[in-house]
């Protein structure tokens, strides 16, 4: 490909907009059969769950210019090989994720939204009429007035309820979405169709106890890359930007395409279609630079997690291998269904396996596990963010350049006391209480870890990898032989071997931690054949 024909390709970066997409030569992951098949399979009332940044919002854009029946935007999409009629429809689309948090910001959004409709429909207002009537005014004036039912395309409806749940507002919230949306069961005979998107599911709103008929979509297989993109997608669509990415990096297409999984891919959201899905967002913006960053946490993913899980700091790794009845994650109400199902709604935590009416989950990529382990390493390490990052920038920069006296005085910083003062730790043994900490280290500084990593001479303690190097770990005790037990065990158990096929330096550590917690006493490198 010509430079002028990569100039020509422009990425959707940031992009919301299915019109600004097609009329700006944007490329576009064709998803529109299943959005055709979608609106036409006779169910009226539908419900979509995905993690924010997933394109829900465009999914929501290209519905609706499919119902307002604008054709010149869909030519050489699959849609065209299946539509045939073009109907346009009134469309009413709301985007709660501008509803704010309270009770005053979710009426004034709302009277914005339907100020404007009854402006485009000329809608007769009376001054003391509730929303719920106006919107009910809305739905019967649009269809009077076109002949035609109101599709309604409500975009990330759970938001205000996100951001006010336990604060005073959150049933204020509750009580405007309960007599407002209540309206949509009323109006049916007014609507052609109705869709929801979401990331958490609160039931006791109208939507789920009103809409008795909703249909969630969101387990079904057909449907499992509505959002996302998938592997084959990605190298159907991006190849030219796959390899630019390469040769800004020294990879060949393989091997950029082999990072971005690590880093993006893996999400899981149906049983029946276990296909991989990256996550969208990162994945056009990483293309876009040309580097691998933490693009989905840094935009605002993690703000809600203190508000739904408690102790995140020692019950991380246990999320990553958990299990949810099938009852629970598809049906039940986020703020009483536990940490796992919000980790699991709001996109921590992946499908791995389904087996018996049991979900098995785990976190889907790198970039998500490396934002975790960032959010709890404060809390673990007992010091504040801003204490901890310029040892944690340090330690990333002296791991990677394989300077290990310099490492291990960062690694000793961010370790010292922090077993010995940290009663949160105090059921696990201090061996464990050491590698939860240090695996949260290396994992916040962008590492990729393997605790307790199994081969056929016995179970190394921990192999941090970095871009260049990769750490082999032995962990002793001050009164389990130290240091130097430490470097025998590496030797007599050849925990190097395994690793000498790969291109990269291979550094063996042996490391003596203080038995009663005081942090790391001495280290040593292992030599090897």
């Amino acid at each position: 490909m010509t430079d002028t024909e990569m100039n020509d390709r422009r990425l959707p970066v940031g992009i919301q907009s299915f019109e600004v997409i097609r009329k700006g030569g944007y490329l576009y992951v064709d998803k529109t059969d299943m959005i055709w098949r979608l609106a036409n399979r006779g169910k009226k009332y539908n419900y979509l769950s995905r993690p924010r940044r997933f394109g829900k919002s465009i999914l929501v854009d290209t519905l609706r210019a499919y119902f307002e029946g604008k054709k010149e935007l869909f030519e050489g999409l699959k849609v065209m090989e299946l539509e045939k009629e073009w109907t346009c429809y009134p469309v009413i689309r709301l985007d709660m994720s501008c509803g704010g948090a309270t009770p005053e910001e979710l009426n004034s959004y709302l009277d914005d939204a339907f100020y404007k409709l009854e402006q485009k429909y000329e809608v007769a207002v009376r001054p003391e009429a509730s929303l719920a009537v106006r919107f009910q005014n809305i739905i019967e004036t649009m269809f009077q007035k076109t002949g035609k039912q109101a599709v309604i395309l409500i975009d990330e409806y759970d938001s205000p309820l996100q951001h006010s749940w336990k604060t005073p507002d959150h049933d204020a919230c509750t009580a405007i979405y309960k007599s407002v949306f209540a309206v949509l069961k009323k109006e049916d005979e007014h609507e052609r169709f109705v869709f929801i998107t979401g990331i958490t599911k609160f039931t006791q709103i109208s939507l789920f106890s009103v809409l008795n008929n909703l249909s969630n979509i969101s387990f079904d297989a057909p449907y499992a890359t509505i959002c996302g993109i998938s592997k084959q997608e990605a190298a159907d669509n991006f190849m030219p930007e796959i390899e630019a990415m390469g040769e800004e990096n020294g990879w060949t297409p393989e091997e950029t395409l082999k990072q971005l999984t690590a880093y993006y891919d893996g999400y899981h959201f149906c049983s029946d279609n276990m296909v991989d899905i990256f996550n969208p967002f990162s994945l056009i913006n990483a293309l876009s630079d040309k580097k691998l960053r933490n693009y989905w946490a840094s935009s605002g993913a993690t703000s809600l997690l203190p508000k739904f899980i408690d102790d995140m700091e020692i019950r991380l790794n246990d999320f990553d291998h958990c299990a949810l009845l099938s009852s629970i994650i598809e049906s039940s109400d986020v703020t009483g269904g536990g940490p796992e199902l919000f980790l699991y709604q709001s996109g921590y935590l992946t499908i791995k396996g389904y087996m018996n009416g049991t979900y098995l989950l785990g976190i889907p990529n790198f970039e998500v596990r490396q934002a975790l382990n960032e959010i709890v390493l404060p809390t673990l390490s007992m010091r504040k963010g801003n204490d901890i990052q310029s040892p944690q920038a340090f330690l990333n920069l002296y791991l990677n350049m394989g300077n290990l006296p310099e490492a291990m005085k960062c690694l000793k910083a961010l370790v010292a006391d922090v077993p010995y003062s940290n009663k949160k730790l105090a059921s696990m043994d201090m061996e464990e209480r050491y590698r939860l900490i240090l695996s949260t280290i290396f994992n916040a500084i962008g590492c990729r870890v393997e605790v307790e990593k199994m081969i056929s001479t016995g179970r190394i303690d921990m192999v941090v990898e970095t871009s260049t190097i990769i750490y082999v770990l032995e962990l002793k005790l001050s009164n389990n032989g130290g240091v130097n037990a430490a470097a025998e065990q590496i030797k007599a158990k050849r925990y190097a071997e395994p690793f000498k096929a790969d291109k990269r330096k291979i550094i063996a550590l042996a490391i003596e931690l203080e038995d009663l917690g005081k942090g790391l006493i001495d280290w040593k490198e292992v030599s090897f054949a």
